[in-house]
């Protein structure tokens, strides 16, 4: 199609035409799928043969009863092989998304406060305060003053920490 926009009109007119095509081609499958079957019944399954005595209509039904069950058999191993098989398109699927890995999505950075974190979660009836800082109790430093020594002999002090130094030493 060109760059133009199809109008509405002519698209509704399209797309009813393709409809109504794959409406005739559905029948027409219709059609020749109850062909198919009335052939395979003609060819596999002969007209009953209704005259003769009661010994022959019992070795019909024994002869028929066999095919029954030879077909059933047929059906289920057909079945089991159809099972096995998409078992292992289905392992084997889960093992391609193992090898290819998920993708992560790139996480987005929400600005959102505690308050309406939990009244998203929680909804508008519970009002949570997230203030923790309010909750904190409220602790009064206490100033341990020391007494200061007064400026007075640098050099006794001295002496008072070398006789510590002595008593360190002797012991």
């Amino acid at each position: 199609m060109s760059e133009k926009k199809m109008n509405s009109s002519r698209r509704h007119h399209l797309k009813s035409l393709i409809l109504s095509i794959a409406q005739k081609w559905l029948d027409q499958e219709k059609v020749e799928d109850v062909a198919a079957k009335e052939t395979y019944m003609r060819d596999n399954c002969p007209a009953p043969t209704m005259s003769g005595d009661q010994h022959a209509l019992m070795e019909y039904l024994k002869k028929m009863n066999e095919r029954i069950e030879r077909i059933d058999e047929e059906r289920y191993d057909v079945l089991s092989k159809v099972q096995k098989a998409d078992k292992e398109i289905e392992d084997l699927n889960i093992k391609v998304v193992d090898l290819r890995g998920v993708k992560k999505p790139a996480l987005r950075k929400v600005r959102m406060s505690a308050d309406t974190m939990l009244k998203a979660l929680l909804g508008s009836k519970h009002t949570v305060n997230m203030d923790l800082r309010a909750n904190l109790k409220q602790v009064k430093k206490e100033v341990k003053e020391e007494p200061q020594e007064a400026a007075g002999d640098w050099r006794k002090n001295i002496e008072d920490k070398a006789d510590r130094k002595k008593m360190f030493e002797t012991s």
